[in-house]
């Protein structure tokens, strides 16, 4: 008798804590990009990389890739922030980047952009 009871309390406490627990789904967001734009050709290799905050968003994966991610020659940076915005410093060359908001149980796709650094 007293291994049913502390089932049903069990599982009692365990269909309340859903309702506690409830996380915004995210998956039909997307990242807006505030800089830099996409088919940005820049003379600075200081890149400061920003997007507007997402709500419900906890973290952000932000990835660089030479020249992009279909014939990737290097991944130059593969990140997770809580910020809103990376630097990072590159060579001249050709680079592709993508972001994407992330929180507890789900993730938007990826954003995707292409950036050129050159004198």
């Amino acid at each position: 008798m007293l291994r049913k009871l502390t089932l049903i309390i069990l599982i009692s406490l365990l269909l309340g804590c859903e309702e506690l627990i409830e996380v915004e789904d995210i998956t039909n967001e997307t990242v807006s990009i505030l800089a830099p734009v996409n088919n940005s050709t820049l003379t600075d290799t200081t890149v400061n990389f920003s997007w507007q905050a997402l709500e419900f968003a906890e973290s952000y994966q932000l990835q660089i890739a030479l020249p992009n991610f279909e014939n990737a020659q290097a991944i130059v940076e593969d990140t997770t922030l809580t910020a809103s915005n990376f630097t990072k410093t590159l060579e001249l060359g050709i680079y592709q980047w993508r972001i994407k908001a992330i929180n507890f149980a789900y993730e938007t796709a990826f954003t995707t952009l292409n950036l050129n650094i050159e004198d």
